[in-house]
């Protein structure tokens, strides 16, 4: 599969909702490839502590700056980010495009991979519905596999060893995807 350069790359099979929280990737040195990184991530809104605190449309209002603050005492501290992922997984399995994966999302932060810091310029972000500490579904890891095989496809930089949490690329400052991510499970279906 082939990319052209000038258009917008929308996954086939992902609902689409359009976020403004996102820019321009810069134009990288020739013979160094743009997209080279895959970093996995894990959101719920707030906070869930049990299952059913995920049946929400929270984080789709938040990535695309809709988020009512008003709803939830914990929205106060989070009102004024600009946030952004390209994809959201929720625990249906049901998968999610916010921003086209050729374009910059606003999902790393501060953040560095093998030297190189500013991961948002180089890498496409996948955001888990969940928690550290509570187990993903089996819909969840089918859809990430999937998906991560179409992401390699389009960009074959990314190979198993450049897919991280972000946990990995913010050591100290985040923990996500954590503890309940199973990394040899979905690494080995790779």
């Amino acid at each position: 599969m082939s990319l052209n350069l000038e258009q917008d790359v929308w996954l086939e099979g992902a609902i689409k909702i359009a976020s403004s929280h996102f820019d321009q990737r810069e134009s990288q040195p020739i013979g160094q490839e743009l997209i080279t990184l895959l970093v996995i991530h894990n959101i719920s809104l707030p906070p869930a502590t049990q299952e059913s605190d995920f049946d929400n449309c929270y984080v789709e209002d938040f990535f695309t700056g809709q988020l009512d603050c008003n709803l939830d005492p914990y929205f106060e501290q989070i009102k004024t980010l600009r946030v952004s992922s390209h994809l959201y997984i929720k625990r249906d399995g049901t998968l999610i495009q916010f921003v086209p994966l050729n374009q910059r999302a606003w999902h790393a932060g501060q953040s560095e991979f093998q030297g190189r810091t500013r991961c948002n310029d180089f890498s496409i972000g996948i955001e888990m519905q969940g928690t550290d500490d509570m187990p993903y579904t089996e819909q969840q890891y089918q859809t990430l596999i999937s998906t991560t095989k179409k992401i390699q496809r389009l960009y074959p930089e990314i190979a198993k060893e450049r897919i991280v949490g972000h946990e990995h690329i913010s050591p100290g400052r985040k923990t996500d995807p954590g503890q309940s991510f199973d990394w040899t499970r979905y690494k080995n279906a790779l």
